[in-house]
């Protein structure tokens, strides 16, 4: 048996379908204002594999010139985010146990070849707040250790429906997408897979 991070909860099944579906719709509403882009890595400019774009009062971003950071406009049209849908928000108050709510939800998406590396989350100006993470579509390994890069890391499918909360002590675990298996849901029109990250960032 694998050993998860203290305080990490895993939540397999959470949304059935019918939920599943009612997200990707409003995921897609949230695209079609704020399109998807292709971040890039601080000063090397290295394309990331997935694109994103992101939902709420403030957006995570990451480019050559100015590296990680959240801002209240999308990189390329210049315009505020949309809001985070009610539903959202809802499974952040049901789920996190923090008393304030998300201020950026991530829309990650996830070609068959993309991958992300292992990081924290540390860009916020507060770690008390957890960070929610919702999964859409296909399935993927997701990989969760502890606060050193180096250290023993566990290992997840994540399937559609799947939701996990890096709470507590695993709040600042490295974690990252090793590996999409294509067409392993029906969810989307094509390959791939959306993952949500519902995140706090200001005290």
């Amino acid at each position: 048996m694998q050993k998860l991070p203290e305080d990490f909860v895993y939540l397999p099944d959470f949304l059935d379908r019918a939920a599943q579906e009612h997200l990707l719709k409003l995921v897609r509403e949230a695209t079609a204002q704020a399109p998807l882009f292709t971040p890039e890595m601080p000063r090397t400019g290295k394309p990331m594999s997935v694109r994103m774009t992101n939902m709420g009062p403030l957006g995570w971003v990451t480019d050559k010139a100015r590296g990680y950071r959240y801002q209240a406009t999308h990189p390329t049209t210049g315009s505020p985010w949309p809001s985070i849908p009610d539903e959202l928000l809802k499974m952040w108050r049901d789920l996190s146990g923090f008393e304030k709510d998300p201020e950026a939800c991530l829309v990650n998406f996830y070609g068959p070849e993309a991958r992300m590396g292992l990081h924290q989350d540390r860009d916020e100006a507060t770690f008390d707040a957890p960070v929610l993470s919702i999964s859409l579509g296909d399935d993927c390994t997701f990989r969760i250790g502890g606060e050193e890069r180096a250290g023993p890391a566990a290992s997840i499918r994540l399937r559609s429906g799947d939701v996990v909360l890096l709470a507590g002590r695993s709040r600042l675990a490295f974690h990252g997408v090793t590996r999409i298996y294509p067409c392993t849901s029906t969810l989307l029109k094509g390959e791939g897979r959306i993952n949500l990250t519902l995140r706090r960032v200001n005290p």
